[in-house]
């Protein structure tokens, strides 16, 4: 292929980095992905710094490492969302990105989901002008108008417009969107049916190059097979982020790794050829060998040492002493960096204020958007210390249940009313009360009121948010550092009911043990949506509620098997 010519500024292009695209100038090569000499910058601080690497086509690479070491920063960067300070990045053919978060605010909420997937492959246009041509021969129903409405149609027939629209309903039905869904408005869906579209879209464009973001997010367990199925046969370049164990297994061939110091030194990357498990134990082997290659480093230099030490004191041995000395200057110069010990999350919640025996009840409440009732007639109540599990399908109304008990979003009809004492803390899945020019001290200043900042400060060191980082815009924070702050304002609020609303996402292997075993200690109440089998295992909750019906039942282990089918 010949190399293409710098692209312009409205496609995205950044200052301090240069974005190729197939075109005229540069020899032939055979990448289908370079990333050169990278350096990626966050809130002052620089997380990544001369990373270089190439993924051809067929390769699927996992990009793994514990929250904040840099892993969104710089896939926002690959996908040109984001600026970089420095580096290069080069592709070959079409590339798709699938951001943690997806945004659709730029997207009219009545533009439908089917329209907006296939705006992947430009052909919404091509239906915007179908409509206005018709609106226009309806009004004025010439021989001219009529020609022109049929030749659009024609067109958008040999361009392939129907057999896309099957072609995505295909993909959508593998994903796990119902059909019907396609045909409503964005703004009537879920998030989690907005996320699903989003995902269809990326895959619908047949990109050559696909960057993925925690693609299994809100995904079932028939979903989640269906899109590792997808990224293993996908033929073209791969680069997803995850902490799926299952993904990272099954449909990758290679893993970089980023990786952080305690502070907040620049990250390392360590690639190796393989599957995630398989990388895990040549890292264990590499970090017991680096062990040992340390010790018997120091080892040597206070031998080294214990000489000086006593030829010191002699001048007919002083030139040997220094001799040895400079031994001892080459040997620390040359010594293995020690190896970068896993940090453990140690959680505590206060326990919770006193407050009445019940603590909720809801009764007959119906929530609906334009052209979706989203559910009706939902009657229950909650007491004191329950654990109470919100299931059902995606669209069943999960979400749009704990937005109403959170006082965000109103019900249609029907009533609920908190017990004497109650104080609710709400985690919401899409971060949306983590904004823009804010540090997370600020943020943990307004959730608790009161609290000096070295409380804050401590709360925000159990999640392992540390240092100048406490300083950083909330909005910079990668996904998992922001559910992180997200649930230590939570933390600091001292409530006694907390609703939560997929609590584990984004989070490391690491992290959602530490969250789960910290709630599953906690006095107080709970009501949580979550797809995360092993945290509800955990979480050992009392009941569940069934969605969108609105049935509740005493919970039983059986309901296991539906966690990650709902």
């Amino acid at each position: 292929m010949r190399a293409a010519q710098a692209r312009p500024a409205a496609h995205g292009a950044r200052p301090g980095i240069r974005w190729w695209e197939p075109g005229a100038g540069l020899a032939p090569w055979t990448a289908v992905l370079q990333v050169m000499d990278l350096r990626v910058d966050v809130g002052g601080v620089t997380l990544i710094d001369g990373v270089s690497f190439t993924v051809r086509a067929g390769e699927k690479v996992g990009l793994v490492g514990r929250n904040g070491a840099g892993k969104t920063s710089m896939l926002k960067v690959i996908g040109g969302a984001n600026e970089a300070a420095r580096g290069n990045v080069r592709w070959d053919g079409g590339l798709g990105y699938l951001p943690q978060d997806p945004r659709l605010d730029l997207v009219p909420d009545d533009v439908t989901a089917l329209r907006h997937v296939l705006s992947g492959r430009g052909f919404d246009a091509a239906l915007d002008r179908i409509d206005k041509l018709q609106v226009a021969m309806e009004a004025d129903p010439t021989p001219r108008a009529i020609d022109r409405y049929t030749r659009a149609l024609e067109t958008f027939r040999m361009d392939g417009g129907y057999s896309a629209e099957s072609e995505v309903r295909r993909l959508a039905a593998g994903i796990g969107l119902a059909d019907d869904k396609l045909d409503l408005p964005l703004g009537a869906l879920s998030g989690g049916q907005r996320r699903r579209v989003e995902v269809v879209r990326i895959l619908f464009a047949g990109s050559d190059v696909l960057l993925l973001d925690e693609p299994t997010n809100h995904l079932d367990a028939d979903a989640k097979l269906w899109m590792l199925d997808f990224l293993a046969s996908y033929r073209g370049a791969l680069i997803v982020i995850s902490h799926d164990l299952d993904l990272l297994d099954d449909a990758i061939t290679r893993v970089i790794h980023l990786d952080r110091g305690a502070d907040t030194s620049t990250g390392v990357m360590h690639e190796y050829k393989g599957t995630y498990t398989q990388y895990m134990k040549a890292r264990e082997a590499d970090e017991v060998r680096l062990a040992k290659e340390i010790a018997q480093q120091a080892k040597e230099i206070e031998r080294l040492q214990t000489i000086v030490d006593r030829f010191g004191a002699k001048a007919t041995k002083a030139s040997m002493a220094h001799s040895i000395e400079k031994r001892i200057d080459r040997l620390k110069e040359a010594a293995p960096q020690s190896v970068q010990a896993r940090k453990v999350l140690k959680l505590r919640l206060p326990e919770p204020p006193h407050c009445a025996k019940t603590v909720l009840e809801a009764k007959d409440l119906a929530v609906s958007y334009p052209g979706l009732d989203v559910f009706e007639d939902v009657t229950f109540d909650v007491g004191r210390g329950d654990r109470q599990l919100i299931m059902g399908l995606n669209g069943a109304g999960k979400t749009s249940l704990l937005r109403v008990l959170a006082g965000i979003t109103e019900p249609v009809i029907g009533e609920f009313r908190w017990g004497m004492g109650v104080s609710v803390g709400y985690y919401a899945q899409e971060h949306e009360g983590i904004r823009s020019g804010a540090n997370l001290v600020e943020h943990m200043r307004e959730a608790t009121g009161g609290m000096g900042d070295g409380d804050l400060r401590a709360i925000l060191g159990m999640f392992g948010l540390v240092g100048d980082k406490v300083f950083q815009d909330a909005s910079t924070l990668s996904g998992g550092e922001k559910t992180k702050l997200a649930l230590a304002q939570l933390v600091g609020g001292k409530h006694n009911v907390l609703l939560l609303d997929e609590p584990t996402n984004n989070l490391d292997p690491g992290s959602r043990t530490a969250v789960a075993d910290a709630l599953s200690g906690w006095g107080g109440t709970l009501i949580v949506v979550s797809h995360d089998a092993e945290f509800v295992e955990a979480l050992q909750p009392d009941r569940a509620l069934l969605m969108p019906e609105g049935t509740v039942d005493h919970w039983h282990d059986s309901f296991l098997e539906l966690v990650t089918l709902a």
